[in-house]
């Protein structure tokens, strides 16, 4: 298939132009290049993806030869079957939308080049990782990932935050990665082959056989699969190592959009499905991927609660929708956790870039205390959020009551299968979960919606609303070094110093290439669900459009399909209160979240720190490592490598100096004194030599 060369390696090429244009040919070439090639791979994308729907083999295009060392042969090669054909679709899509969004977004950025290439880079490290035939080269692609992370969430490098948020994702998904590593080495030794349909066929065969660890003696598949799944828990931000994902907001707000809802975060749902004959093995491992995915959504989505940043109330979500997907990865359900990696890409990236926009609009104001009456400045930002919203939070109509057919936006047929298939793989617990989950979602999205659309304008408030006022020349963009931290709790509105709210400011809505990705991703929220939920998740259809890319429990699929009718209506219901609760706070008692969060308030901090995971990092790990630097650096460097080695050389050199310095006097007599003993010691030595050998 020479169409997955183009899709793969176009946006490789697409950045070497972009970043070798550097300044040279302005903008508009890398935005061009990057832009075409990302817009050629998506189409060819679909054009892979759509024949899958009816049912296809895997095929594997050889591209060269890569490493030989003994017995071990790895190849270089693209692997497409049902699987990576929906990530190639998701990566794809959303990157091309992702590019041309950034032409208004960063259309003021003296480093646009720098900016597109970075994007590109990024894209084409996450297409080798999910077109990998083999361990290895899914890790290039990996730390690939990794490397343009880093790039893009420091992308405004004079800006301290950017720097310190970009080193910590890099640190944490490193503690990931070594779990990955060992992991693969692990595969390598049990397994001998890095192959990855190898490998998925012998797995069966070593269930319940087990490996030296540590001085123990340890399930081998529970071990190799707990390893794999450490890498996957950094890489898409599960509970322990999460602590990055919001960090990374830092970047600008395309980059969110990117990182967030197609690319780097989903890598670990991809690879633990992508393995998932591995993971069948084992039901120790599932059941600690399960764990994991419940409390990560149930943690994010208690924190999205109470944040103010409309990026960071978005950011948690991703954090919590990703563990939507893992718990229904470890009950078994790994087409109900691609099909809602799939719909969470059109409605995440529509609430991202949706965000942006606002954010755009309010002069990079980032707070939504500071917001309100948006919806008639702004309309199409407005319903295109809208529409993301109405996404997540689940909206639809059951098929129950004589209803023959479900209908809803993207998430609810998505959700209600993870939390049906919960419930059918008897993972009672892990369902009430992901039922609680969606009334959080639903009030914290709400929450957003009402605070920036509804009520009184706040305008006037906002310090960059100020600055805009003051300064017509000042729009750079979010992340240039704006510090929007506010020291205050969020008290719901607050009262408007004027009667009006705006303080003369006018929003503005989005120049076009802003508003085309909206549009059509809010097609994709609208219907991404409907139209695509039985290949991922009906029992036949689902089993033909997989065809052994993944691990398809069709008994499961139809036990899903028979769960109480009380399951079924739950996360309906759940969504509803969830936007009668965001109502009350938000619209008909603004003043009613200041008296709770004052009320409540050391539960409140709790969950505005984030439950405090990055003050307990920073005392058991951050600290004690800076202490234990500056001891190797002071001690040991300074006080012991230098100062025995060319630092005391160098006092020696200089005290030798000083005292062969006193010896030169100047004087004739002296020199002659010198020689004179000089010589009347040679003479001595001589005769002393002499008389001892008579």
């Amino acid at each position: 298939m020479t169409s997955i060369l183009f899709i793969v390696f176009l946006p490789l090429l697409a950045a070497i132009v972009a970043g070798f244009s550097n300044k040279t040919f302005g903008a508009v070439l890398p935005k061009i290049v990057t832009t075409g090639a990302l817009f050629v791979s998506a189409v060819l994308s679909w054009t892979v993806f759509l024949p899958y729907l009816s049912g296809g083999e895997a095929t594997v295009t050889p591209v060269l030869d890569w490493i030989h060392s003994g017995d071990m042969r790895i190849d270089w090669a693209l692997r497409v079957d049902a699987l990576t054909a929906v990530m190639l679709v998701v990566i794809t899509s959303v990157s091309a939308l992702v590019h041309l969004y950034s032409w208004g977004y960063m259309d003021e950025d003296p480093d646009q080049p720098r900016f597109f290439a970075y994007l590109s880079l990024f894209t084409f490290a996450m297409l080798m990782l999910v077109t990998a035939d083999n361990l290895v080269q899914m890790f290039f692609g990996w730390e690939g990932v990794g490397l343009a992370s880093y790039l893009l969430i420091g992308f405004w490098f004079r800006k301290p935050s950017a720097n310190a948020a970009a080193i910590k994702a890099f640190v944490v998904n490193r503690v990931g990665d070594l779990g990955f590593m060992l992991g693969i080495f692990g595969t390598y030794l049990v397994f001998h082959t890095i192959s990855i349909p190898e490998i998925l066929r012998l797995a069966p065969g070593m269930a319940g056989s087990t490996i030296g660890f540590v001085g123990y003696r340890i399930d081998t598949m529970t071990l190799l699969c707990l390893l794999l799944f450490l890498g996957a828990m950094g890489k898409s931000a599960q509970l322990g190592l999460h602590t990055w994902l919001p960090d990374a907001m830092e970047g600008p707000t395309p980059v969110s959009a990117l990182i967030h809802a197609a690319t780097m975060v989903t890598a670990g749902v991809f690879m633990v499905c992508r393995l998932s004959p591995m993971f069948e093995t084992s039901p120790f491992a599932l059941h600690v991927v399960m764990t994991i995915g419940a409390a990560t959504c149930l943690f994010a989505a208690t924190v999205g609660l109470v944040q103010t940043d409309i990026k960071r109330v978005i950011a948690y979500s991703t954090c919590s929708q990703l563990g939507y997907m893992f718990f229904a990865a470890g009950c078994g359900a790994y087409g109900a956790a691609m099909f809602h990696l799939f719909t969470h890409a059109f409605f995440k990236a529509l609430l991202f870039l949706g965000a942006g926009s606002v954010i755009h609009a309010m002069h990079h104001e980032q707070d939504m205390r500071y917001y309100g009456g948006l919806r008639k400045h702004i309309p199409l930002t407005f319903w295109g959020m809208m529409m993301g919203t109405l996404a997540i939070t689940g909206v639809g109509l059951p098929a129950v009551f004589g209803n023959p057919v479900a209908f809803g936006f993207a998430g609810f047929h998505s959700k209600d299968a993870i939390i049906e298939g919960a419930w059918a793989a008897g993972q009672h617990g892990a369902s009430i979960v992901g039922i609680i989950v969606a009334l959080l979602t639903s009030f914290y999205s709400w929450r957003l919606m009402f605070l920036t659309f509804w009520g009184k304008p706040r305008w006037e408030q906002s310090e960059h609303i100020q600055h805009a006022l003051h300064d017509a020349h000042g729009h750079g963009h979010d992340d240039h070094g704006h510090d929007h931290a506010h020291a205050h709790a969020d008290h719901g509105h607050g009262p408007a110093a004027h009667s009006d709210g705006t303080g003369g400011y006018h929003p503005h809505e989005s120049p076009f290439p802003m508003l085309i990705p909206l549009i059509l991703l809010s097609v994709g929220a609208v219907l991404a669900g409907f139209v695509f939920h039985g290949y991922f998740i009906e029992p036949s259809a689902g089993e033909a459009y997989w065809h052994g890319a993944i691990a398809f429990n069709e008994h499961l699929m139809h036990a899903m399909h028979e769960v109480p009718l009380g399951v079924k209506l739950s996360a309906s219901v759940a969504m509803l209160l969830g936007l009668l609760g965001a109502y009350i706070f938000y619209i008909r008692s603004p003043e009613a979240p200041g008296r709770l969060a004052a009320t409540y308030r050391p539960i409140y901090l709790f969950l505005l720190n984030k439950w405090y995971f990055d003050e307990l990092y920073n005392l058991l790990f951050v600290k004690p490592a800076f202490a234990l630097g500056r001891f190797f650096w002071h001690r040991g460097d300074e006080k012991t490598i230098n100062r025995l080695g060319p630092d005391g050389a160098a006092w020696v050199v200089e005290r030798s100096a000083r005292v062969a310095g006193r010896v030169q006097s100047g004087y004739v007599y002296t020199y002659a004194f010198v020689m004179l003993l000089g010589l009347t010691g040679a003479v001595t030595w001589a005769i002393n030599i002499w008389a001892t050998s008579k």
